[in-house]
């Protein structure tokens, strides 16, 4: 099945939800508690949102659910664990969350280009507020001097 410039623009917004969550979740033990805790509720927001996401596609744009690519986040997870052995852990978590948002960013542009059903657009609004304040989140935690241990 062929899908249409609005469906693939959807997949991809879809796609940058499920990896920043992905790439969220494998690191989170790489976080001090206290920066696991500022930063938890914002992905717990993302989860909520990609779900219904996910069902209003599959209502209002005929999609079906896709598979992850579990090889590409493997990836990601190794170059981001290698890139910590040569800096600052935490930094290169911080840059690496930032990277996955301005990804979620231009997809959720991207799809704001085409007509979208009227109960889909408030949701990828809110994912798009929810974008925003974590990457304001991100630079403000990028600010703060790094800690001697080398963990968030």
């Amino acid at each position: 099945m062929f899908l249409d410039n609005r469906q693939v623009a959807m997949d991809s917004v879809l796609e940058a939800l499920a990896d920043s969550i992905d790439y969220f979740q494998d690191n989170i033990e790489r976080l001090r508690p206290s920066l696991r805790d500022t930063l938890k509720p914002y992905y717990e927001q993302r989860l909520q949102q990609m779900g219904q996401l996910q069902q209003l596609a599959r209502t209002h744009l005929k999609m079906l659910p896709r598979d992850a690519d579990v090889e590409r986040d493997d990836f990601l997870w190794l170059w981001s664990r290698l890139k910590s052995f040569v800096g600052n852990d935490s930094q290169v978590l911080i840059n690496e969350l930032l990277e996955q948002e301005r990804v979620l960013m231009q997809a959720l542009s991207t799809l704001f280009t085409h007509p979208l059903p009227d109960p889909v657009e408030p949701v990828v609004e809110e994912c798009m507020k929810g974008c925003r304040q974590l990457i304001r989140e991100l630079y403000q935690l990028q600010k703060r001097k790094p800690q001697r241990s080398g963990s968030l």
